[in-house]
């Protein structure tokens, strides 16, 4: 657990154990069930962090130092180095802007070869995405075979929007069904369609994989798109492939199920109805009787199942679709 204030594990057990009371090296050896030295080790790294201090005596014991103390000093250090790189990736990122701008043609496309880079890559591109990873999923997997996704948990946790549009054939993979309910109740926004045109991954609308081989067999390669012309029409085409697919949502029983139509209701209809006619946020909440933030949470559901950004987009949709 504080690992992350570069504590060991071993360190950290230490610690604890001298949190209730002073201990000496023996003491401390036997309750942890561990060589003597090794514990000696762990004493004079914990003495020089100052979580420990010595009681003179013999034999001489370790008293722990108060943990809102010593473990909060090490916690502010901590969050000043994760600032001051905070701060340089900025710079970094600023300073690969500025680069890109200058960029060849060639700059903006790279080609990667081989199951390891295709699948670091692939990585790499979630771990540096910041608000939104858009996806399209199709058979076969030829470089990250189902449930080798590991970046995706870490980048939900971090609150990272997840759009997936999957292949309807890809749920009859085994595994897959159960990882997309999972990756469901997490949060991840999944649609279906019967065909899609390529595979993909994007994050951002700033970097995006392109596979260009997608059969078994042979070596795997892939396009890393940058901010281009032709990242801006791989993004197009997603958002274009993203308002025809199907969501897949959670039924009572907690089962995956496709939602043939969208889930609009009459209050929806109201709220859409009401907006359209040039009320306020407010306004429309106030006639309706609901709360502001209930109305805005409605609305940000209706922009999802529509596939749109904006709520001009939104009244758009519903024009369209009779949906007020």
């Amino acid at each position: 657990m504080l690992e992350a204030l570069g504590l060991t594990a071993g360190e950290e057990a230490v610690y604890r154990f001298l949190i209730g009371v002073p201990r000496d090296a023996t003491e401390l050896a036997e309750a942890l069930d561990r060589p003597r030295s090794s514990v000696e080790e762990d004493l004079v790294a914990l003495i020089g962090r100052g979580l420990v201090s010595r009681i003179a005596g013999a034999p001489v014991r370790h008293m722990a130092a108060p943990p809102s103390v010593a473990l909060g000093g090490l916690l502010t250090a901590r969050r000043e180095e994760l600032r001051t790189a905070e701060l340089a990736i900025v710079a970094l990122a600023e300073q690969h802007r500025m680069a890109a701008t200058d960029r060849a043609a060639g700059d903006l496309i790279e080609v990667v070869t081989g199951v390891e880079a295709v699948r670091q890559r692939f990585l790499q591109i979630q771990w540096a995405a910041g608000k939104q990873v858009r996806s399209f999923s199709t058979a076969p997997f030829v470089a990250v075979p189902p449930g080798d996704n590991t970046a995706e948990d870490q980048a939900v946790d971090r609150g990272v929007e997840y759009l997936v549009v999957l292949e309807r054939e890809v749920l009859a993979t085994p595994g897959v069904a159960a990882m997309t309910l999972d990756s469901v109740r997490r949060g991840v926004q999944v649609r279906v369609v019967d065909d899609l045109p390529i595979k993909l991954i994007m994050a951002d609308g700033e970097l995006a994989l392109v596979p260009l081989t997608t059969e078994p067999g042979g070596e795997p390669a892939a396009v890393l798109l940058h901010r281009s012309g032709l990242l801006s029409a791989v993004e197009a085409l997603f958002d274009a492939v993203w308002r025809r697919a199907y969501p897949l949502r959670l039924d009572d029983s907690g089962a995956l199920e496709e939602q043939r139509e969208p889930a609009v209701t009459e209050l929806d209809r109201k709220i859409l109805g009401l907006l359209l006619s040039g009320l306020t946020d407010e306004a429309v909440a106030g006639q309706l009787d609901l709360s502001l933030r209930t109305l805005q949470r409605r609305l940000r559901a209706l922009m999802d199942l529509a596939g749109v950004r904006t709520r001009v987009q939104l009244g758009w949709h519903a024009a369209r679709h009779g949906w007020a």
